[in-house]
């Protein structure tokens, strides 16, 4: 028999679909499917809406559970025409002066470069922080552990929730973000991690024609040499 132990309380598992393996291709093509979007409509996004996709976000796993992140979701023109000028700054910078030629040539078959109007047009721009110390009342330290990982956890399930919700989004990360702590009013301890545009895809939005990396190109069991 199991004892129950303080702080601890049964595992509510969710009921097994029928077919495990069926279900996860179905996931994995429905994934397969989720792409990077520059093209947004301004078309309005309920704030309930965001509110879901970070509420999922914050599900992810964490170091000690300390869930070190805070998610500002910016809708204020204003706000976000700040944003934009501050980014295009840092852009402009990282065009001309800070990307070796190597990385220039890689973001050329995208068509980027320091214009960046989806920071205006988006309804949302989510602002991901990673927090450097607990600041939670109820916490008995502020420390904070695994930060980089708990977060990035929780930037994948965030991208999973806005694509389930048939909204498109962009990981746009001008560097460095230190603007993003300035406009925004944040404290020193919360550092810029990304910087998320969420909304519809434009009218004949265009993305570009891209293939993931084959299955035998990303997976490995065990190690080189095992007998299966």
């Amino acid at each position: 028999m199991i004892m129950e132990s303080p702080g601890f309380i049964p595992f509510q598992s969710i009921e097994p679909p029928q077919d495990p393996v069926a279900a996860a291709a179905a996931f994995h093509e429905f994934m397969g499917q989720r792409r990077s979007v520059r093209d947004f409509s301004d078309k309005p996004v309920p704030t309930e809406l965001i509110e879901h996709v970070i509420s999922a976000a914050g599900t992810a796993p964490s170091g000690a559970n300390k869930q070190p992140w805070r998610f500002v979701a910016v809708q204020d023109p204003g706000i976000k025409k700040e944003i934009r000028e501050a980014a295009e700054a840092e852009e402009h910078e990282f065009y001309t002066h800070r990307a070796p030629q190597s990385w220039i040539d890689d973001l050329h078959p995208f068509g980027t470069d320091k214009h960046k109007p989806f920071l205006e047009i988006a309804p949302w721009l989510i602002v991901v922080f990673k927090c450097m110390k607990d600041d939670s009342p109820q916490s008995e330290s502020e420390g904070v552990y695994y930060v980089n990982e708990s977060v990035g956890i929780a930037v994948g399930l965030l991208l999973a929730a806005i694509h389930h919700a048939g909204l498109v989004a962009l990981t746009h990360t001008p560097s460095p973000m230190k603007f993003l702590t300035a406009i925004l009013q944040r404290p020193a301890h919360e550092r810029p991690f990304l910087l998320i545009p969420v909304g519809w895809p434009a009218e004949g939005c265009q993305v570009p024609d891209l293939e993931r990396k084959a299955l035998e190109d990303i997976m490995i069991i065990d190690r080189p040499g095992t007998a299966s």
